[in-house]
């Protein structure tokens, strides 16, 4: 197990990569554009998932705190919740690095945002949240056609 907790991170690693380093290229803008970015850690989860799909529903229909340390005081426990949190945080880093493109969020504000995003997860999107209305060329715009209803 200690295995593919280490190397899971091999299955996002890439898509990080490119959307921090290589923002503007088009092969960037290609493979990040699609939502299949996260199908490899969304497959490695659902493949941990099922041996142990009990507990976790289990616990998912009656939460605890103590049903929860359990499950993450296991090995599979926790390469579970790893994977889940690779898989989602890639999730919300694409879309982070998506809506920065449309309104025109510079990348030196971007970038930040995306690290904050891979270790720390809600805490990056909430920067992105507080620096897009301030950044993004387009975000007068986009407000008011939202505001408009379209």
């Amino acid at each position: 197990m200690a295995t593919v907790f280490t190397g899971s991170v091999l299955l996002v690693a890439p898509f990080w990569l490119l959307m921090l380093v290589a923002p503007d290229a088009t092969l960037t803008r290609r493979v990040v554009g699609s939502p299949l970015v996260v199908l490899p850690a969304a497959t490695l989860y659902l493949a941990l998932l099922l041996p142990q799909a009990g507990a976790v529903a289990g616990g998912a229909l009656r939460p605890s705190l103590d049903g929860a340390t359990a499950l993450l005081a296991t090995d599979a426990g926790t390469t579970l919740a790893w994977v889940h949190f690779l898989a989602f945080d890639l999730l919300a880093g694409r879309w982070l690095y998506l809506d920065a493109g449309r309104r025109g969020v510079p990348h030196a504000v971007v970038a930040p945002a995306l690290l904050l995003t891979l270790c720390f997860g809600p805490v990056g999107l909430l920067v992105y949240l507080a620096a897009r209305p301030v950044f993004g060329a387009q975000a007068g715009s986009e407000s008011a056609r939202e505001a408009a209803g379209g």
